[in-house]
């Protein structure tokens, strides 16, 4: 049996593939600089969305929703994908 690493439903060949494209279309100097812009992005990115669930959660203690009923609604779903896990565990068959 051979172990493939997928990305995205993107496989070991095709990322190394997309990367010789990269290399080939910026060149090997520019990928650094290209590297960077996306790293500061996405922590731009996550920093705004931090700041989001902050807001959310400061207006939800201020006006004082209950929160238990997203508590108790997450118990009952992860219940759920547990049970259903077992259930499809004795369908599923080894290939």
């Amino acid at each position: 049996m051979i172990l493939q690493t997928t990305f995205l439903f993107i496989g070991t060949t095709e990322v190394i593939f997309i990367l010789f494209i990269v290399v080939m279309v910026f060149g090997a100097d520019k990928i650094p600089e290209i590297a960077k812009g996306l790293g500061k992005g996405m922590r731009q990115l996550r920093d705004a969305t931090n700041d989001i669930k902050g807001e959310i959660t400061k207006s939800v203690d201020k006006h004082g929703i209950d929160k238990d009923v997203t508590d108790n609604i997450t118990g009952e779903i992860s219940k759920l994908k547990d049970d259903l896990e077992d259930f499809t565990g004795s369908i599923k068959r080894k290939q």
